[in-house]
């Protein structure tokens, strides 16, 4: 959590804020074969693609930008950040649970803060913040943060990390669709296409597209070949004439 905002602050000093975004939509993708190959098994290709689709949706969502060497460095750092956020928890997740864990790394990563304040700036690191801040300083902290956190852990309790993470490529796309409110950006056609795409990789990935049960050819034959079997005598009697059945000699 800390080195990841680091990372992105830093990244933004020398390159535009689509710089660092596009690295981190790349997330989805890393997990999608990073996850099963820690777990002994093949990337899903449904889950694949769609991370693809997703990656790509949000690149065009954001567009590129100017950057250097050290722009480019610290937003591969806020991948790796960002990736951390569901492969470090896969091990720990079951034990621990969503809340107890949101509450765990909230609690580590604040005093990592605090540390790394104290050794950067001294005693100026802790100043009172306005009124403007602190409301923006309490949307971070309980509803990005705790609540934000909590969900995304049951989520990834529920579905998995690599499909739990597929959903982070609806960022770009819920800060595009709300540029327009607060006067920091436009919506056009390149964020309108990029919202298409990343919604169609989360639903392929997920699984949303997926022919649900009881729609196939076998589906449907399946019940009549249960009464047919229902119909034949049990194993080792056969039926005399008349219908009575006999025991085998």
């Amino acid at each position: 959590m800390v080195g990841f905002n680091l990372a992105v602050l830093a990244a933004e000093r020398t390159a535009e804020p689509a710089v660092p975004g596009v690295f981190v939509g790349c997330a989805p993708v890393v997990v999608a074969v990073l996850v099963p190959l820690l777990d002994g098994r093949s990337p899903h290709r449904p889950v694949l693609y769609g991370a693809l689709l997703v990656a790509a949706g949000a690149w065009v969502v954001q567009g590129w930008g100017r950057t250097d060497g050290a722009g480019l460095a610290f937003s591969g750092c806020a991948l790796a950040g960002e990736v951390g956020f569901a492969v470090l928890a896969v091990p720990v997740l079951r034990p621990l649970g969503p809340r107890l864990l949101s509450a765990t790394v909230c609690a580590l990563a604040a005093l990592e803060s605090a540390a790394a304040g104290v050794l950067a700036d001294g005693s100026g690191w802790l100043r009172r913040p306005d009124a403007v801040e602190t409301g923006a300083l309490l949307w971070q902290a309980v509803v990005v943060t705790v609540v934000g956190f909590v969900c995304w852990y049951m989520g990834m309790q529920r579905i998995g990390a690599e499909r739990a993470t597929l959903f982070s490529g609806l960022i770009p796309v819920a800060a595009a669709g709300t540029a327009p409110l607060v006067g920091t950006g436009s919506y056009g056609m390149a964020q309108a296409a990029g919202s298409v795409l990343v919604g169609l990789g989360v639903a392929v990935g997920s699984g949303a597209l997926r022919r649900p049960a009881g729609s196939g050819v076998a589906d449907r034959e399946r019940p009549a070949r249960s009464a047919a079997q229902a119909r034949q005598p049990p194993f080792g009697r056969t039926a005399a004439p008349g219908g009575v059945e006999s025991a085998p000699e």
